[in-house]
Order: structure tokens, then sequence, then C-alpha cells
């Protein structure tokens, strides 16, 4: 028996080199975008046989397989890759060619994820956590699912069951004070399931000196769902963003959660590689993370002044998540695999920071209400190297990274339970501020004894 002969065809190619301007023929097959995945073994092929798929215009792989549906979107490929390609960026390209063929998803959970993502944006112009998780439910029909999670967060005030509607403004006036203070875009998390971040973060901001002050309007950044199901929503929402904050008066904004940092630092990046649009100039605001902001307006000499209570018993390790940091030539990281931002600020505190390899490990993103194993797997994981590392605590600075490493501890294969805090949250008890204002009543782990073992808080 002989097996028919592979029939090779540059049309999948081509319309991935006519989207997205990626030659997938330069990928020489070095495997690194496999080698360096967080997820591969969840996949059914490979990174790089899917690129070789492209290049023969093998359809029936590349458009009928699991792997592009099940990226995380941790751009460890395309910051990896020697030839430059986008390789996270034609995997969201072959899930949207697939659909636009009429391919029926190989995981409908993810589909319908994003469809029902992108219906709440388009609703509210923010997403709303307790109708998306809804909305979920009912169509994978998995009732009571996760309903052990969901009762204690929403018993700890973690989920609004009212949306935040943000109206889109015609005219836009400076703000009195913009000139001389900081534009603040929360993102949607920090109005929910991150309160926590929110309410630490204005208040080390305040006793640090930092004005920031929230622009009226902001519209959700679309995530990462956005950029692989809606590319155009994905440029168009940071942008309506970053102009909203120019003109109300701003020229810089700090954005607290990692993924919409990584949003409009993509916009941005877009818009200067293909400012050719007309409906769109990018505007000019430096966009910055909460850590390059407090270092920044602050540095270390002046957190270090401001400390009332030293961590200097607490041992902390950092973790950054997939894209605060990733890819550099978008986030303009000088370390992306070994980013220091948050090790000296903790340092600056006094804590005993503990160097691990995993600061920019993916935690499994939204794959918690799509396939739940692969986070509780890569956050499992996560947890028992921060133990091994000889951590006390893990310092996160994503709200979505907080979400898996915190609220689904209960369900890993972990010896015993590790506290997970905002790095704000550690900041607000190093600088004296009361256990409320740190909202560690939030946490699902509760992070009360160690703190207070370690005479952090009363």
């Amino acid at each position: 028996m002989t097996n028919a002969p592979t029939t090779i065809s540059s049309d999948l190619a081509q319309r991935v080199f006519d989207e997205l301007g990626e030659n997938v023929t330069l990928c020489y097959q070095c495997v690194r975008c496999t080698s360096g995945c967080p997820i591969s073994e969840f996949f059914d092929w490979q990174p790089n046989q899917i690129m070789r798929a492209v290049q023969l215009g093998q359809e029936d792989i590349a458009l009928h397989a699991e792997t592009p549906w099940l990226c995380a979107s941790c751009q460890a490929c395309t910051t990896h890759c020697p030839q430059g390609l986008d390789v996270a960026g034609i995997m969201d390209f072959l899930t949207r060619e697939a659909l636009e063929r009429g391919v029926k998803p190989p995981v409908p959970e993810a589909d319908i994820f994003n469809s029902a993502f992108l219906r709440e944006v388009r609703v509210w112009r923010r997403a709303y956590e307790l109708g998306l998780l809804a909305e979920l439910k009912l169509k994978n029909k998995n009732f009571t699912e996760d309903l052990d999670i969901g009762l204690k967060m929403i018993r700890k005030g973690r989920l609004s069951f009212l949306p935040h509607r943000a109206r889109k403004r015609d005219k836009v006036r400076p703000i009195e004070g913009a000139e001389g203070a900081v534009a603040y875009y929360p993102g949607c998390s920090l109005t929910s399931t991150a309160e926590e971040f929110d309410r630490s973060t204005k208040a080390v901001c305040d006793v640090l000196g930092v004005n920031l002050i929230e622009p009226k309007g902001w519209a959700c950044c679309g995530g990462s769902v956005a950029h692989r199901a809606d590319p155009e929503q994905a440029i168009s929402l940071p942008l309506e963003n970053l102009s909203l904050i120019e003109q109300s008066g701003f020229s810089e904004v700090t954005m607290p959660c990692a993924g919409c940092f990584s949003r409009h630092k993509f916009a941005q990046a877009d818009e200067r590689a293909n400012g050719s649009r007309a409906d769109a100039v990018e505007p000019a605001v430096r966009v910055n993370s909460l850590l390059d902001t407090i270092l920044d307006h602050v540095g270390t000499d002046g957190v270090a002044a401001g400390v009332r209570r030293h961590l200097a018993d607490l041992k902390v390790v950092c973790y950054y998540g997939c894209v605060m940091t990733r890819p550099p030539d978008v986030t303009g990281a000088d370390r992306p695999e070994d980013p220091i931002e948050m090790d000296v600020l903790m340092r600056a505190l006094g804590a005993d920071v503990r160097d691990w390899s995993y600061k920019t490990s993916c935690c499994g993103a939204v794959h918690s209400l799509i396939r739940k194993e692969i986070v509780l797997k890569l956050g499992g994981d996560l947890i028992e190297h921060a133990r091994a590392a000889g951590a006390d605590v893990i310092a996160v600075a994503c709200p979505l990274c907080h979400a898996n490493l915190d609220a689904r501890q209960s369900q890993m294969s972990i010896t015993e339970p590790m506290p997970v805090l905002y790095f704000t949250q550690l900041m607000a008890l190093a600088l004296g501020l009361p256990a409320k204002v740190a909202a560690l009543d939030k946490n699902l782990v509760d992070p009360t004894p160690l703190l207070r073992e370690k005479a952090l808080i009363d």
C-alpha cells in the first residue's frame, strides 16, 4: 500500500502574506516555536508542524488542527523566532481563516468564548465578566463546574452583578490638572475581579505622590480575543482609548493590567507600521506599565524612603506573566525573558527576592474558561517552582495571572496553598497602609496568616 502524494500549494501561504505580511517560506524548521511553547503538550500538531503545513498548503492540517485554537498568545514563539515571523499572529489568522471557510472549530469552547467576549464588548464597550460566564455556562452546558469558585468570588465581591457600561464621548475636553498627572487606565478587570489591584494601586500612588487621573469613557482594549477574532477592533479600540487620553490633556498613561498594556502597545506598533489608514493616527501618548510608572516617577530610592514596614522576612518571587515584556520590539522591554522591574521594587521594600527561571512562563491565560486542565497544570507547576525557590509568596502584575494562580489554586495538585498577591498589595503594606487598603480580604488564598507571622499586619 502506498501513501497518496502530497500536493504542494502556495495558496494558504499567500493568504497569510496578503493579510499579515508574514512570509512563512522563511521558516526553516528550527523548532524554537515548539520547544519554547508552554502548552505544546496539549496540542494535536506542534507549532512548527503547523508552519510546515501552511508552507505546503496542507489545509486539512492547518485549518482543522486544534493547535491554533489552543494557542495562549503568550508571544514566546514570536519572540524566539530567528526569522522574525509572528508565529502567534499566524495561529490567530488560521482560526479566522477556518471560520471563513466554514470549518467547524475543533475547540468549540474557544470559539464560544471569543464570540461571547466580543459580544459583551459591543454591547457595553467593556467586558461584563458575570454575563460572559453565564453565557459560557449556557452554551457549554457545564452549569455546575467551578460553582464553588464562583460562589467564593461572589461572596468576596469580586464579580459585579451589573455591567459597567462606557459611553463613547463625541466631544472630549481637556481635564483640569492633566498636564501634570498620569492618565490611569484600569481596564475591565480592575473594575470587577481585580478590585484589590485597583484599590491598592490608587492608594500606593497617592502615598508616593504619583497623581493618577482616570479619564471617563475609556473602552475595553479587546484583549487577546479581539487580536485573534477581530483584528480591526484589536487596533481601533486601543487607539480610541489613546485618542481619548490625548484629547483629555495627558501625555502619559499607566496601565496596571499587563494584557491592557500589551494590547495598547500592539496597537501603537501596528499604527506605526501601517499608518496609511485614513481613519486612525497614532496618538502621541506614552504607554507605560504601572511598574515603569512607579520607577520613572518615584524610583527605588523614593520608594525605599516611604517604607514603614520592611518586608525583610518575606521571601518573594516576582511573576510578570507572558505579555508585559514580549515581544520586545512591541513592548520595548530590554530584558524580555528576565525582567527586573518588579524585583528591584520589591527589594526597595526590603523583601528577600528569590531568583527563579519562571518570571515570564505562561499560566494558561484564558484557558481557565476554555480548557481548565491547561491552567491547572501550568499554574500548579509555577507554584511548585516558586516553593522550590524558597518563596513564601508570589508577587504578580496581571489580573489574569492572579485569577489563575489564586482562584484556581484549590483545584491544583500542590502540597500546600501559597498566597498570590499583587505587587501593589505588598507595596501598600510596606508603606504602612492598613490591610484594608491592601484589600487582602479579596484574595481567595488567605494571605493573612503568613503576613501576621511576618509581623506585616496586626
